[in-house]
């Protein structure tokens, strides 16, 4: 049985049978993906939180990530910088919802393994096996050398990476157990109880790099990756699935993120999405971001560099998914045909905007074949 397959068994709703599965990414954060100064209802709080959770299971949604950050990226908006603690929220979460697939991000230079082991197992204990750790290895370097210490050079990341999720494997699987690695010494390593799921949660991370990849492939459940049409996201799918087989005999499942604007008309979608890019859009706190990426360079073109941060604006570089609800399902069609299991959505305002969604654009995705319809039992669960 492969990791996957045990997943499936298991009921897991993040392996379930629907085509293309949906999760909603950074609710934690303020403004979550959206880089804009545009008028919101939207607060990272616990309260509207719940809100949003609770329309996701009620529409079937299988999951929810959100963003670690430990400090805003400036500009008027200081993008992100109100942000609830992944670990808390995710605990919180669990123990007032029943069916949605809950995730903490976890800047793994920031946090001990034994803590992290231990933590992630009372998540996985309270939620009865709904709990998943994305693992990120950090790249704002103002917001990692807060703790004091030097960024690592990108590989180097990845290496620590590495021992720090094989310490956390053997806490969750072993009884006791030395350890002495580059980064980690462990004396007689021992953590009880041992999660909820077997053998271990859900692992994803959004590594793109070669050295990102080659780590999903190695240790990871799900790879994320930004999809910019059809043709490079079916190669990154296939490139994925055989990189794990080949070189571990793993399966890896693949998922990318998505922005939504939605409305009735063509016309409407385009004019909001033109209000909270362009007239209210926060470029200062973009460009910040996009000095980091090294985008300013000099790698790419002037038209290239309008548009990436146009997009990045607009929801953080994903999948665009702006027009009508048939428009919308039209552009998920197109998504699913890449191979890919599922998307992760950001909008502007998820408590005004996730009730429309549900409404209108749900049913399309059943009459396309991507979901299957919800039961009674499913909803009433």
């Amino acid at each position: 049985m492969s990791n996957l397959d045990a997943y499936r068994s298991a009921g897991n709703p993040l392996f379930n049978e629907n085509k293309l599965k949906l999760g909603i990414f950074g609710p934690n954060c303020s403004n979550a993906c959206a880089i804009t100064l545009a008028e919101t209802t939207f607060e990272p709080t616990f309260e509207k939180n719940l809100e949003i959770v609770g329309m996701l299971e009620d529409a079937g949604f299988e999951c929810i990530v959100p963003i670690a950050r430990w400090r805003g990226f400036g500009g008027p908006s200081n993008f992100n910088g109100n942000c609830m603690e992944t670990y808390t929220w995710a605990s919180a979460l669990a123990a007032r919802t029943q069916k949605i697939f809950l995730f903490a991000t976890s800047h793994v230079p920031t946090l001990h393994p034994i803590v992290a082991a231990k933590m992630a197992t009372t998540i996985d204990r309270i939620s009865k096996g709904r709990f998943g750790l994305n693992m990120v290895c950090g790249w704002f370097t103002p917001e990692m050398e807060m703790f004091g210490v030097k960024m690592m050079e990108h590989d180097n990341r990845y290496e620590y990476a590495t021992e720090w999720v094989q310490v956390l494997e053997k806490l969750w699987t072993e009884k006791w157990f030395d350890h002495k690695g580059e980064f980690f010494a462990i004396n007689q390593g021992f953590s009880d109880p041992k999660p909820y799921q077997k053998p271990r949660p859900v692992l994803i991370s959004a590594g793109s790099s070669s050295k990102g990849r080659e780590f999903a492939a190695r240790f990871c459940d799900i790879n994320f990756s930004v999809v910019e049409d059809v043709e490079k996201g079916t190669k990154w799918v296939e490139t994925m699935k055989k990189l794990a087989w080949e070189q571990y005999k793993r399966e890896v499942g693949t998922f990318t993120y998505s922005y939504a604007v939605v409305r009735d008309t063509e016309k409407e979608a385009r004019e909001y999405f033109n209000y909270y890019v362009h007239e209210k859009g926060d470029w200062e706190a973009c460009d910040n971001i996009c000095k980091v990426f090294g985008v300013q360079s000099g790698s790419y073109t002037p038209e290239y560099f309008d548009k990436f941060r146009e997009n990045f604006i607009a929801g953080w570089g994903g999948y665009p998914l702006v027009g009508t609800p048939e428009q919308v399902t039209d552009r998920l069609v197109d998504l699913a045909r890449t191979g890919i299991d599922g998307t992760l959505i950001s909008m502007v305002d998820y408590n005004h905007e996730l009730p429309y969604w549900n409404a209108k654009v749900m049913p399309l995705l059943e009459q396309a074949g991507l979901r299957k319809p919800l039961t009674k039992s499913a909803v009433a669960a």
